[in-house]
């Protein structure tokens, strides 16, 4: 069963994550125990035969190996391949599960299209809704194994009451070498175009969306059919197994704790009482290497888990629960096309029938929730300008239309010789103005910033010619 604990950590209090490190049941502890002591063991077994079984001369050699693994193990690019594995397979894990065909919105389609109270109307919805179920059952044995100890046989899946005995012999009839999940979705069209021709769907259009969410019901069962058929690379994951194991191969001979390499400069105690050094101070010996065993728990882990969801079908904890899934999913769809066909609750005037606006009561607990203002927007509360300028709009004016230069501050304009124009105004962004007065000065003052003798003669001449204008207007 899957292990859900979303209403322990529905709030961020103290100790929530702290809470879920003591289960048992899905826990990284359960997956991972066997290899744990297999791995202490193995450690325990150097470290014994190092100290009591070794001469000296082979101690030396022993150290010099451990040394010699020990930089080997940093070598390997562990957390970035294990990390970039395990981040493609919980992608694919969550992919098939939005794979698994639901009958939702096929059954509200099938309820509202297929017409009829009397027992034609009503074998006709649950026979359709019973094709799409039977379908799924079908590709679900393929791929889980759950799923497939409760219907070893097409006889148990008869039983069940997804296929009648008749549909069962016409459907071993057919003679394919690739998997049939495929043959109750066209039992299902050509039993929709049926009833379309008796009467029971009233029009084409009906018709085409009961159609269309077939398919996608379909698509559904075909794209899980794929996931389980194609996997994910065997020679990724066994790169990413290689080099784990490696890694704490490596770790269990080279994290011993050995004696110090010969030569080596060695730390002093602080200074005695009568001013000399003390004895040399040597590493410290450990008997339980706990940083390793913590870098064992967390990689070996990390391993565990891709190795868990990498086929969500399964019998592990946290595997899709497919029985419970078929066991709904043909309980709701045979209630929502059978009972629920036509069966309404009488329409009535709801509650804020004459008032204006909606607003639904709190209770205690959640009242100081209605004191809090609506969002409208991150810019809503932007503090604007108070310069009454920046607020005028302006229409571009073709006379002045020309390439653009490459906007330049005016530090790097003196550096090149040239004049620096601003880069937040450009005269294509002035014209006439609607509803306010011109700004001729604001023009004249960036032409001659810009230096573009050209543009400050086009401003005057337009300039002189709506003075011509508004003289000559009685």
């Amino acid at each position: 069963m899957t292990v859900s604990y979303t209403l322990k950590v529905a709030e961020a209090r103290f100790g929530a994550f702290s809470g879920l490190l003591l289960r048992w049941r899905g826990s990284i502890y359960k997956l991972l125990y066997k290899e744990f002591l297999v791995f202490v063991a193995l450690y325990a077994l150097l470290s014994i035969t190092y100290r009591l079984l070794l001469t000296q001369e082979q101690k030396h050699v022993y150290a010099q190996v451990a040394r010699y693994c020990n930089r080997s193990a940093d070598l390997i690019p562990l957390s970035f391949v294990l990390g970039f594995y395990v981040t493609l397979v919980v992608n694919r894990w969550w992919a098939q599960y939005t794979s698994i065909p639901l009958p939702d919105q096929l059954m509200c389609v099938i309820s509202a299209s297929v017409h009829g109270v009397d027992q034609r109307g009503r074998l006709l919805r649950r026979t359709l809704i019973r094709y799409a179920n039977l379908s799924s059952v079908l590709v679900l044995r393929s791929v889980s194994t759950r799923v497939l100890k409760r219907f070893p046989t097409m006889e148990h899946v008869v039983d069940a009451g997804f296929m009648s005995q008749e549909e069962r012999k016409k459907f071993e009839s057919l003679k394919s070498d690739f998997n049939k999940y495929w043959v109750p979705c066209v039992w299902f069209t050509n039993l929709a175009a049926q009833a379309r021709r008796d009467g029971r769907i009233r029009d084409d259009i009906a018709l085409c969306l009961l159609l269309e969410e077939l398919n996608k019901y379909r698509a559904k069962c075909s794209m899980l059919f794929h996931y389980d058929w194609i996997s994910i690379p065997l020679v990724y994951t066994q790169v990413v197994t290689i080099a784990v194991y490696s890694f704490f191969a490596l770790s269990l001979v080279g994290r011993q704790f050995v004696e110090t390499e010969a030569g080596a400069a060695k730390p002093r105690e602080p200074l005695e009482p009568g001013g000399k050094l003390g004895p040399a101070l040597g590493d410290l010996d450990m008997y339980v290497p706990l940083t390793t065993l913590l870098q064992f728990f967390f990689y070996a882990g990390w391993l565990k888990v891709a190795e868990q969801i990498i086929n969500p079908f399964g019998e592990d904890d946290d595997d899709f629960e497919t029985n419970q899934l078929i066991d709904r999913n043909l309980q709701v769809s045979l209630l929502s096309v059978d009972d629920m066909y036509q069966n309404l609750p009488p329409a009535e005037k709801d509650p804020y029938w004459d008032e204006d606006l909606a607003l639904p009561p709190y209770t205690v607990a959640t009242v100081a929730e209605s004191l809090r203002p609506s969002f409208l927007g991150s810019t809503f509360n932007l503090r604007m300008s108070d310069d009454p300028e920046q607020s005028v709009q302006v229409e571009a004016s073709p006379a002045l239309a020309r390439p653009v230069a490459p906007a330049q501050t005016p530090l790097l304009g003196r550096f090149l010789g040239v004049g620096a124009p601003s880069p937040a105004i450009s005269l294509r962004n002035f014209g006439r103005a609607r509803g306010a007065p011109r700004t001729p000065h604001l023009l004249r003052f960036r032409a001659e910033e810009g230096g573009d003798p050209e543009a400050a003669d086009r401003i005057e001449e337009e300039e002189a010619a709506e003075s011509g204008d508004e003289a000559g207007q009685p």
